[in-house]
């Protein structure tokens, strides 16, 4: 065997085993590290390649391209869904490849193309980082793409950009493949390569909406990356899992838009598992295959047209959420689905708002074009209540499930007071279906309103009786219990839904025994009030509020009095009512008449005295006499 020592571009022989000589021991690296030294782009100095007899090399390329991919997307942009920054990355290290590799497009001046061939990884200074050219072209290319879709969504025209951008990634996808299965690449390599191109040739059918060739591309991918599950350990399994995740939206939207109906359904659940973000834009996509549904709409007897595509789209998508609801695994899971749907009935209502606002055909046109509008927009409004009542029932059911197995809810404990607030939201939601525009007259709606309002009353009451059972108030419980019988007497008649129907006899049976847990904490609470503790329904203990001073005659071991705030003496004192001091008035002042006394003071001989000369003198000229 003839082994030859590489270091940097010099090559030398080395003496084979045989030749007793003086040189140096060279450092032999396995063949492992070389690759992973490769794949990880760090140069190795020395570079040990074994030759067999007539000096034929024998070199395997090896590249994971799924961890390779994986990887880079994660640290260079993806995680935040930069595709521009992860598209840079691609051509920045792409550059840097090439001139590692010594297989430059061209200088500053002129650009020669060159691609990487099989001759290139069967030549004497073949490295596994060749194959990272087409991988790296590829993925700039698909960066691209993703680039170019989102900004699609204000610039049409670019779609056009992206499929072109698809056609390029599929290609360097093809020439990497072609090099994998030149026979200079192991399996794993082979696989992988296929995978990779299997999945890229159906993003590329799937924007091109050739249905059949895109599921048929998506499955093969999913079928070499199960196999491929299935050969290595499980420390390794994790990248590959998560594509194949990543592939079964795609996949049900494909059978979706072949015909299968039911994929709608999955395709709903799965946007509530978080599993596939732009079920809007895909079902956009399929309008043209379904152009002939969801044009009217028919409610309590009358077709209203449905025009904005937004609302259309909704409509398709609220048929099938029944069934999507019901596959749910879990309660949380049901939940979810329910809000997604409500999010897209508030975009709905808000294209037909704008569509009132900014259309001048609807503000200049006839009545009756304007009522069907409003007709639809309260059709909506009467989805998204309903749909609001639901979620809020599955909420109930949630905390009524925790409550029972005295487990936590989202860290806090459930009680009596949440559930009652939950039933406060759903009544409030009936009152305002009461208020839709247009249905005020309408007696039959009104009346089934007002049956399903009894019913939810009734819970609301037999919930408010468990808290005032829990504050002692024994009283108002059980005339709460009363009350809540009543309705559900009132309504088990008249009420046409079946499961609330069997709720109500369930709450029935909950309300007798309630009433005789009342009426024994009443009839113990009436024994024991002598008592120093005494205890609820729920078990709790209360202590007796008297103070040390007023029950001296009274011997207990009262464990409070040796605490830092013991009861003795209540601070400050109450007020007491204590006798005042009475005011007097004279009122009768100002109504009697005293006698005069001027005869016995002499002030009646004192006004005689004074009239002298002058007196005399005013009498004669006339001027000071009185008159």
């Amino acid at each position: 065997m003839v082994v030859l020592e590489s270091e940097g571009d010099d090559i030398r022989q080395l003496p084979a085993e045989d030749d007793k000589t003086e040189s140096k021991p060279s450092k032999l690296l396995s063949l492992e590290s070389i690759l992973f030294n490769d794949f990880f782009g760090i140069t190795t100095k020395t570079l040990t390649i074994y030759l067999v007899s007539n000096n034929l090399m024998l070199f395997k390329a090896y590249l994971i391209t799924y961890v390779f991919v994986s990887d880079a997307q994660q640290q260079h942009g993806l995680r935040h869904g930069d595709y521009q920054r992860y598209r840079g990355y691609c051509s920045r290290r792409l550059r840097r490849m090439r001139k590692v590799l010594k297989i430059p497009q061209g200088d500053r001046r002129h650009y020669r193309r060159r691609d990487v061939t099989p001759a290139h990884l069967t030549a004497s200074s073949a490295e596994s980082r060749l194959l990272c050219v087409p991988l790296l072209q590829a993925e700039r290319a698909w960066a691209h793409a993703m680039q170019l879709r989102q900004e699609a969504n204000t610039e049409p025209r670019k779609k056009f950009h992206l499929v072109s951008r698809l056609k390029k990634a599929y290609a360097h996808a093809q020439t990497l493949l072609q090099l994998c299965e030149s026979g200079a690449c192991d399996a794993r390599t082979q696989l992988e390569a296929r995978a990779y191109a299997a999945w890229l040739g159906g993003a590329l059918l799937l924007e091109l909406q050739q249905w059949p060739g895109a599921a048929e591309s998506l499955r093969q991918a999913q079928l070499v990356l199960d196999n491929l599950c299935s050969a290595l350990p499980d420390d390794e399994r994790h990248v590959y899992k998560q594509k194949v995740e990543e592939l079964k939206p795609s996949l049900r939207y494909c059978a979706y838009n072949i015909g299968d109906q039911s994929a709608a359904g999955e395709l709903v659940a799965m946007r509530g598992q978080g599993l596939i973000e732009n079920l809007d834009t895909l079902m956009a996509q399929a309008k043209e295959s379904r152009s002939g549904i969801m044009h009217e709409v028919e409610w309590r007897g009358r077709r209203v047209t449905v025009r904005p595509e937004k609302v259309r789209l909704f409509l398709i998508a609220l048929q099938d959420l029944d069934k999507s609801v019901e596959s749910a695994q879990n309660v949380e899971a049901k939940i979810e689905i329910l809000e997604n749907i409500l999010m897209d009935c508030k975009d709905a209502i808000s294209a037909i708002k704008d569509e009132i606002k900014n259309d001048p055909k609807l503000k200049s046109g006839s009545e009756s074009q304007l009522s069907s509008v409003h007709y639809l927009l309260s059709y909506l409004m009467y989805v998204r209540l309903m749909r609001t009542i639901d979620r809020n029932n599955l909420l109930v059911q949630q905390a009524e499930e925790a409550r029972k197995k005295n487990a936590p809810l989202d860290g806090k404990k459930v009680r009596p007071q949440d559930l009652t607030r939950l039933y406060e939201i759903i009544l409030q939601n009936y009152t305002e279906l009461q208020q839709l525009p247009g249905f005020d007259t309408d007696e039959a709606y009104q009346r089934e309103i007002e049956t399903a309002m009894s019913a939810y009353r009734a819970f609301r009451c037999y919930y408010i009786a468990q808290v005032l059972t829990g504050l002692r108030r024994f009283r108002e419980a059980l005339a709460m219990l009363e009350r809540s019988t009543g309705y559900i007497t009132e309504t088990t008649s008249k009420i046409k839904d079946v499961q609330l129907k069997n709720k109500l006899e369930m709450l029935q049976k909950d309300i007798e025994s309630c009433k005789f847990i009342v009426h024994a904490d009443s009839v113990l609470e009436d024994e024991e009030d002598d008592e120093e503790n005494k205890y609820t329904s729920s078990g709790k203990p209360y202590k007796d509020k008297k103070p040390l001073v007023e029950r001296l005659d009274e011997y207990r071991e009262d464990t409070q009095l040796l605490t830092k705030n013991p009861n003795v003496y209540k601070l400050p004192p109450p007020m007491e009512a204590i006798p005042c001091k009475p005011l007097f008035f004279d009122l009768a002042c100002n109504f009697i008449e005293f006698p005069n006394l001027d005869d016995k003071t002499g002030a009646a001989n004192s006004k005689k005295q004074g009239a002298g000369i002058t007196g005399l003198v005013k009498g004669f000229l006339g001027w000071g006499s009185d008159k």
